[in-house]
C-alpha cells in the first residue's frame, strides 16, 4: 500500500517524475469559477473548456454526480475533473459535497491513474467549498488509491 502525503505547495504545480494527474472536485451545475479551479484555469484553459462543454453536452453524456473527466494538459499531465458535490451552496442538505460520489470519482481515478502509470495530486479534495471534512475524505482517498498503490500527493497552499 502506497502511503498519502501530505505537503506544503501548490497542486498545480506537482513534484514527482513520471506521469502526473492533478484531481479536483467539481459541482453538478456546471459552476466553475471560485476555489482550487481558478488556480488551474490561471494555469490552464483546457480543464475549464472541457469542463463547460461536458456539462453543456450533460444529456447525451456521463456527466453527472460521481463521473470523472480526464483532461490532458501536458504530454504527462492530465486534469480529473470529477464531479463530487452537488451544487454548490450549503441548504437543508448540509454541504454541497457528496461522499459517495467522491468516493466513485476516486474509484474511476484510481484506474485511470494504474492504466497510464500516473501518480496523483490534488489539493484537500472536497474540503474548501464543497464543505466537506477532510477526516471523512482522507479514508475515501486511502480506500481507492493508496489501497491499490497509486501514489497520492495533497499539497496544503500556504
Amino acid at each position: 500500500m502506497e502511503q498519502l502525503r501530505i505537503i506544503a505547495g501548490d497542486a498545480t504545480s506537482p513534484q514527482a517524475k513520471g506521469p502526473k494527474i492533478i484531481a479536483h472536485v467539481c459541482n453538478d451545475i456546471g459552476g466553475w469559477g471560485k476555489g482550487f479551479v481558478v488556480a488551474l484555469s490561471k494555469r490552464w484553459p483546457e480543464p475549464e473548456k472541457a469542463y463547460r462543454a461536458w456539462h453543456r453536452g450533460r444529456s447525451g453524456n456521463d456527466f453527472g454526480l460521481g463521473a470523472v473527466q480526464l483532461v490532458r494538459v501536458a504530454p504527462d499531465v492530465w486534469v480529473a475533473n470529477m464531479v463530487g458535490q452537488r451544487g454548490i451552496r450549503t441548504g437543508s442538505g448540509g454541504p454541497p459535497i457528496r461522499y459517495d460520489a467522491v468516493e466513485r470519482c476516486l474509484a474511476a481515478l484510481a484506474g485511470h491513474a494504474l492504466e497510464r502509470g500516473a501518480s496523483v495530486h490534488m489539493p484537500r479534495i472536497g474540503c474548501g467549498l464543497a464543505g466537506g471534512r477532510w477526516p471523512l475524505v482522507e479514508p475515501l482517498i486511502t480506500r481507492a488509491l493508496s489501497a491499490r498503490d497509486v501514489p497520492v500527493t495533497v499539497y496544503d497552499h500556504g
